[in-house]
């Protein structure tokens, strides 16, 4: 079995994937299961393809896998982004809210 540890793509999803678990430890209840969710398990699913896509002698099929998976969660990064842009925007329409 080929080991995937060292491998820097590997170690960015890692960080992408402890990055969003921080990031959605901030949300609002709400958000963490809605939003929170999705971000949480996409994040996590972008490391399964790295593991198996080091094992295989053909990278390209898992590798385009992973491009999907990771297509999937900047989109979720999008709507929570536009979401907290929302959230501000709100605020500074109804100082007082």
């Amino acid at each position: 079995m080929a080991r995937y540890e060292p491998l820097p793509i590997y170690r960015q999803g890692m960080d992408v994937a402890a990055h969003f678990e921080k990031v959605v430890a901030g949300f609002a209840r709400y958000h963490k299961s809605t939003l929170g969710t999705g971000l949480r398990n996409k994040s996590r699913e972008t490391v399964a393809p790295i593991i198996r896509a080091n094992a295989e002698r053909d990278k390209a099929p898992k590798l385009v896998e992973l491009r999907g998976r990771l297509d999937e969660l900047f989109i979720l990064s999008l709507l929570t982004t536009l979401r907290a842009g929302a959230k501000n925007v709100c605020r500074s329409a109804h100082p007082g809210s």
